[in-house]
């Protein structure tokens, strides 16, 4: 399933989930600039489980500078435009709720808690992580808790055919995370590919780190949908 858009308008612009878009976007065309030396460069700053828990005893600066500079790389156009999309879908109303200042803290902490999560799972991988996913699956978690009556239009496809879909952001949201858990579940955990533990961790930090990080507000709050009717006739 691929999110097309989601029913909740921002009251505020978004402008850090924006400018972490075109930060992350800036980065993958330095990375491609790179050419022959980019596996050097992903080397040093993606986060290597092995070379991280080496830093935390012997170079402190190895283990620290990777788990942020890794969540701004990414190994391929599809990698970064995927992950730039979901955070353009849901990090805007995340942001909202929480506050421009706050945001980019609860954003990086819950990158940290992605990239830490799959590292001490795999404490041997010599492997590099690369990618803002953990990071936004934090996003997604925080989503799941502060907008559980909102919806998302979907992109399905069913046998060979693609249908567009209205499904209920917790409906789409826990889908998601269960992919996630039956991918890390049977994946190899050497060979590479998608860091699936990552993401679960990154979700349930979000989970977690939104209580105290949301904008306590003298009402309840209340999204605005696009499909609501309008409270008021002139």
């Amino acid at each position: 399933m691929f999110p097309l858009r989601d029913t909740v308008r921002s009251r505020t612009f978004p402008f850090v989930n924006t400018t972490i878009i075109v930060i992350n976007i800036l980065v993958f065309l330095y990375e491609f600039a790179l050419g022959p030396h980019l596996d050097a460069f992903i080397s040093n700053y993606g986060l290597t489980p092995v070379r991280f828990f080496w830093g935390l005893h012997h170079n402190l600066s190895d283990a620290i500078i990777p788990l942020f500079t890794s969540m701004f790389l990414h190994g391929g156009w599809l990698h970064v435009l995927g992950n730039m999309w979901f955070l353009y879908i849901f990090g805007d109303n995340v942001e909202d709720r929480v506050g421009h200042g706050k945001y980019i803290i609860f954003y990086l902490l819950c990158g940290m808690a992605a990239a830490l999560s799959q590292a001490f799972l795999f404490k041997n991988s010599q492997v590099p992580m690369v990618g803002a996913s953990g990071a936004i699956a934090g996003v997604l978690g925080a989503y799941f808790l502060l907008f559980p009556k909102a919806r998302v239009l979907t992109l399905v496809p069913i046998f060979i055919f693609l249908q567009i879909m209205e499904i209920p952001a917790v409906v789409f949201l826990i889908f998601w995370f269960l992919l996630q858990f039956i991918q890390g579940t049977f994946a190899s955990t050497e060979a590479g590919g998608v860091a699936w533990w990552a993401h679960i961790g990154g979700f349930v930090a979000g989970m977690i780190m939104i209580f105290a990080f949301k904008k306590r507000e003298p009402q309840s709050p209340r999204a605005i949908y696009f499909d609501e009717p309008p409270r008021y006739q002139l």
